[in-house]
């Protein structure tokens, strides 16, 4: 399986037609929260329709996971607690949102959504300790934070992670994680795209402005990953006992597109 995974997209509309001219090469499209930007002159719900009929248009070219951020939150329960009721509308036949645990090709993968008090976060409890007891040889979640105190939480001056999350992905271990959160990390002095955690990786694409996002390549079958951006590019045999990242000088043949 081919993975196309991205994150933080912050309603960047032209990063968004990338993504739709890029899907149809892969088997299996992750955004990893953060779709809409809080900081925008359009209005939130203005924004939900336009990334909504852009999703659906993603879930008719290949297979779709979205799990919600930070920016995505539109919604509060009875406690004040926020939440992303509008990214649930994306599902079908074809598309997996917040709180979804699915099998895709022999791989188990749980969708998480952005917590932001006790009722989400205890969900998240269950939803993980569900897709231990049922998950397959290989776990992947999609979660938009990174966990605590490793390079891709890292914004070159302080750590952004998740300490709930560092705690689930030593219980359960996971193979792989892709989230996002932390723009800089990539990028950072001491920060990077990929951190292992044990036997766990975790992703982030981190974020750049212009027509195309940084974004990660994965071939499941390979256990490659590649990360690409406008200043940099990187690799990773994540299959490898003690591998690392590494820099990219040539194209991978295996990516799509090269």
């Amino acid at each position: 399986m081919r993975i196309l995974a991205v994150a933080d997209l912050h309603y960047a509309l032209p990063q968004l037609d990338w993504l739709v001219q890029m899907a149809p090469r892969y088997d299996l499209v992750i955004i990893a929260g953060d779709l809409l930007d809080g900081g925008s002159f359009v209005t939130p719900s203005a924004q939900m329709v336009v990334v909504l009929k852009y999703l659906e248009r993603l879930r008719g070219l290949t297979r779709l996971m979205v799990c919600s951020g930070n920016h995505d939150l539109n919604h509060v329960y009875s406690n004040g607690e926020k939440y992303a009721r509008w990214v649930p509308y994306v599902r079908s036949a074809a598309a997996h949102a917040d709180n979804d645990t699915i099998e895709v090709d022999g791989v188990s993968f749980s969708i998480c959504p952005w917590w932001d008090g006790s009722i989400a976060k205890n969900a998240i409890g269950r939803q993980l300790k569900d897709g231990a007891a049922r998950r397959g040889e290989r776990w992947f979640w999609v979660y938009h934070a990174p966990p605590a105190g490793v390079p891709v939480s890292w914004s070159g001056s302080r750590s952004y992670g998740d300490a709930e999350l560092s705690a689930w992905i030593a219980e359960y271990q996971p193979e792989l994680v892709f989230g996002g959160h932390v723009h800089e990390a990539p990028f950072a002095r001491g920060g990077s795209w990929a951190s292992r955690m044990g036997k766990t990786w975790v992703f982030n694409p981190g974020k750049q402005t212009g027509d195309v996002p940084t974004h990660i390549a994965v071939d499941t079958e390979l256990r490659k990953a590649a990360w690409f951006s406008f200043e940099g590019a990187g690799t990773l045999d994540f299959g490898v006992e003690g591998a690392e990242p590494e820099e990219m000088y040539a194209f991978p043949e295996w990516v799509p597109g090269a």
